[in-house]
């Protein structure tokens, strides 16, 4: 089951805990689908928002910047983007999880990550799930 939320502060509150947060992209159905694998496979005290229903100020991120990636905003407020939110939140799963989130952000894995994470984002509304919605704008 996914967790979604509205945003309430830095990160939402459950039990006087500070949960991080996944923004996504809610328009899209491939983005939808991911979170819904990974609200199903991954453990861990994330919660998933699309930027569409949050609230970015209190979440301390921008519509530009819920607009070029997923981001992950960590309980005291720090932020990640793209395959660097992916890993954050793969480290706080845990277990093997940790692992995968590690790897990414070896420095040899980080430097393909984003253009592998850049070249889906691009090409998102091919994948399963993924409506023509789901097309990013080419850039001017």
């Amino acid at each position: 089951m996914v967790r979604h939320t509205a945003g309430r502060g830095a990160a939402a509150q459950t039990g006087g805990v500070n949960d991080p947060v996944m923004v996504f992209d809610g328009d899209c159905g491939f983005c939808t689908s991911c979170v819904e694998f990974l609200g199903r496979h991954v453990a861990g005290g994330a919660r998933f928002v699309p930027w569409q229903r949050a609230d970015l100020d209190r979440l301390g991120v921008t519509k530009e910047q819920a607009e070029a990636a997923v981001l992950w905003v960590a309980g005291d407020g720090r932020v990640a983007a793209g395959p660097d939110a992916v890993a954050a939140l793969f480290v706080d799963a845990g277990g093997v999880w940790r692992r995968m989130g590690e790897a990414i952000r070896v420095a040899p894995i980080r430097a393909i990550a984003w253009p592998v994470y850049r070249w889906i984002a691009r090409n998102r509304h091919r994948f399963p799930g993924g409506t023509p919605a789901c097309a990013v704008p080419p850039r001017p």
